[in-house]
């Protein structure tokens, strides 16, 4: 059974995480970092991204871990942070797409998209496909995008973006599941039929403890937690396993969707099945068009 003591020494690799100051991002980057990764925190919120990296290194005081500011909601700031990697010539071989809101009041980015499409899924379209050039000189590098297994019952409306034809914030958040998940099958193909040595893999972490878990703002999402959280919840550490075996299991196929090969008991991460809509390739094709309009740059990874 894999587990963190399965986690290779990491030395000389560069790791970024998004949403690293709390939940799985934080468990996720204090592992990488006491492999020896050099561990680039992406966070929303600077001040507590500052106080949580000077924990985290009293914890790991070897740690080499940087904090840069990232909203993923607004794709201005997605490409300020690109491009401050550019410009430093910054290498990096693991991209892990982690951050994610969940279950919030209807709201439009500044870009005018619904908040968790554009937070969940165009944002890290957006920043996976800019650092996807620099991915390809890395070592052994991967993209892994956190997904949930809401995907299989999401729906996409991509003919409407901002979500004005009525809004759950249930729906929107399955449906940004299904968008990732599309997304990252979709980017293993591409991948492959260019020969890139970069590989796309899944991960979903089943029910974690985590400040997202226990967010619910509307009544569906609270019932259920109240009702079947204490049976189906495992701890956040338990969570993050499944994304940390994507990101370093070695020999794992692009395309793996890996995640909790029980429902109860404990962890044990491993490739798993997707749903079936995460097969519609037609819908992803789709849905990267309709992502590089939104995003406003095409890029060259053609099927």
């Amino acid at each position: 059974m894999w587990t963190e003591q399965d986690i290779p020494n990491l030395a000389g690799r560069t790791v970024v995480v998004t949403g690293a100051s709390s939940g799985l991002g934080l468990i996720i980057a204090r592992q990488l970092a006491a492999r020896d990764a050099t561990v680039i925190m992406a966070v929303r919120d600077p001040v507590k991204g500052a106080r949580v990296r000077a924990e985290l290194l009293a914890a790991v005081p070897r740690a080499s871990v940087e904090l840069r500011e990232l909203d993923l909601l607004d794709l201005d700031s997605v490409r300020r942070f690109t491009d401050r990697l550019r410009d430093e010539r910054r290498g990096v071989d693991v991209l892990i797409n982690n951050a994610a809101i969940f279950d919030v009041p209807y709201q439009l980015s500044p870009q005018g998209y619904e908040s968790q499409f554009a937070t969940n899924h165009l944002g890290h379209f957006a920043l996976t496909m800019e650092l996807l050039p620099t991915l390809a000189e890395g070592t052994d590098p991967r993209v892994v995008t956190v997904a949930s297994d809401l995907h299989r019952i999401g729906r996409l409306n991509l003919a409407d973006p901002a979500a004005t034809r009525g809004y759950s914030a249930g729906r929107a958040y399955a449906d940004s599941k299904l968008a990732n998940v599309l997304f990252g099958l979709e980017l293993d193909r591409r991948l492959r039929a260019v020969g890139s040595p970069v590989r796309s893999l899944l991960a979903h972490p089943g029910m974690a403890a985590t400040p997202m878990h226990y967010s619910n703002r509307t009544l569906g999402p609270r019932l259920f937690t109240a009702l079947f959280g204490w049976l189906l919840t495992r701890p956040a550490t338990d969570g993050a396993l499944p994304i940390l075996y994507a990101a370093t299991a070695p020999d794992l196929p692009g395309g793996t969707y890996a995640g909790p090969q029980r429902l109860l008991g404990p962890m044990r991460p491993g490739p798993v099945r997707l749903g079936s809509r995460a097969h519609d390739t037609e819908l992803a094709d789709r849905l990267w068009t309709v992502s590089e309009q939104l995003v406003g740059t095409r890029y060259p990874v053609a099927r």
